[in-house]
């Protein structure tokens, strides 16, 4: 690893357009699966100006069923309007009341149906044949002892920069913000460790008036955002990272008032790097959100963080990558890969021979996952902005972020 260079990662907010499309697409996973455990999901949301589209397939028997309500195209009596009142109350949580983008005023259409058998027959168990991974591919997990949360610096920091000013735009301390914003940290690293921030960029959108460049333009009001965000930064960012190398670029286009879905339309799983690590690991190319928890894409990327997590927590190792891969239709995993980049303190694949003996994992099957970490509960719309990883575990949210496995590595090791 080189002794001295420079990385970046990036974040959005809870009102940038994808992040919304993210949103509505895991509230309607929690809807379901709040009716149904067993409900199968795959909803992509396209967001645009006064516009939200639902598409995909579901199979939740009390919302949606041909036989049982053909006359309602197979739809529950109340289910469609109830979908609609989830959407609106979605954005309105966000806190869109713009005239490009209101909860209210916005137009909406449902096109979800029912899942294809094909897909169904390759999931579900039947017989002697257990339950089977919902899609091929393949999932990435991470951690590293950069930070308290065992996530890389750069996005940790960019996440945290975002969180506390939503926070503040929804409890009224920072009235001028928007929704719609998005933040990137840049630190320098000497010896694998974060020693300064050389760049942070924060883009926000505000009330009229609160940029340098426009009609609208005024300056005291924009030095007022400005200080605002230079405070935050201070507030969230370790002291020892910001220093006179540190350069700030708020709102550096000038001017930020048109932003959200009205600006730039958004589609569920486009900030999937934002999403996990901000590209401080590979990613497999899955998105999360909207999914069920038989979608490997999901479930799997969850047990490969909370084993890479684990194994960090454990001192096993100052840096892990797992990879796991699936076949449609298959339960056990296909290969399990455990890489600690040189910082273990015992072998990879004495690591990986750790993990597979343990029994409560159950053999790493779509089921196993599901039942060991509890994901067949609707705990997902807490997942669908500023991250997935790096959270507090609470009750049956981020589950996978529990460290609850150390002792079982350590005797499985030792």
């Amino acid at each position: 690893m080189r002794s001295e260079y420079l990385f970046t990662s990036e974040s959005v907010s809870e009102g940038h357009p994808d992040k919304v499309a993210d949103q509505i697409s895991d509230a309607i996973v929690d809807l379901f699966l709040a009716k149904d455990p067993e409900s199968r999901i795959a909803c992509e949301t396209l967001t645009t100006t006064q516009k939200v589209v639902l598409a995909g397939e579901i199979r939740c028997k009390p919302v949606y069923d041909m036989e049982r309500w053909p006359e309602h195209h197979g739809w529950a009596p109340g289910a469609r309007d109830e979908i609609e009142e989830v959407v609106r109350g979605v954005v309105k949580k966000i806190g869109y009341e713009q005239d490009g983008f209101h909860w209210a005023g916005l137009e909406f259409a449902n096109n979800l149906h029912g899942q294809s058998a094909h897909i169904a027959q390759g999931v579900d168990a039947a017989g002697d044949k257990d339950e089977g991974a919902g899609d091929q591919g393949i999932m990435f997990g991470f951690a590293c002892d950069e930070t308290p949360d065992l996530m890389p610096a750069t996005l940790d920091y960019s996440h945290k920069i975002l969180q506390r000013m939503a926070n503040d735009r929804h409890s009224g301390a920072a009235p001028f913000l928007e929704p719609d914003a998005k933040s990137q940290v840049t630190l320098r690293f000497r010896d694998g460790k974060p020693a300064t921030a050389t760049a942070i960029v924060v883009s926000t959108q505000h009330k009229p008036g609160y940029c340098i460049k426009g009609d609208n333009a005024d300056p005291k009001l924009y030095a007022e955002l400005e200080g605002y965000v230079k405070g935050v930064i201070a507030d969230v960012m370790p002291r020892e990272l910001l220093s006179n190398e540190t350069v700030y670029h708020i709102n550096p286009t000038g001017a930020f008032e048109i932003g959200g879905p009205d600006g730039d339309a958004g589609l569920t799983g486009r900030k999937i790097i934002v999403d996990t690590y901000g590209g401080a690991a590979p990613h497999g190319g899955g998105a999360f959100s909207g999914k069920d928890p038989t979608k490997v894409d999901r479930s799997a990327a969850y047990i490969a963080r909370y084993l890479a997590k684990n194994i960090v927590a454990a001192g096993l190792a100052k840096r892990c990558t797992i990879q796991l891969a699936y076949a449609i239709g298959v339960s056990e995993p296909l290969s399990l890969y455990v890489d600690t980049h040189g910082t273990g303190s015992v072998g990879d694949d004495k690591l990986e021979d750790a993990i597979k003996s343990i029994g409560k994992l159950g053999k790493l099957t779509p089921r196993g996952i599901r039942t060991h970490l509890g994901l067949n509960k609707p705990i997902y719309a807490a997942t669908a902005a500023y991250g997935h990883f790096g959270r507090k575990p609470q009750g049956d949210l981020f589950p996978w972020e529990r460290t609850d496995l150390v002792e079982d590595l350590k005797a499985a090791v030792a």
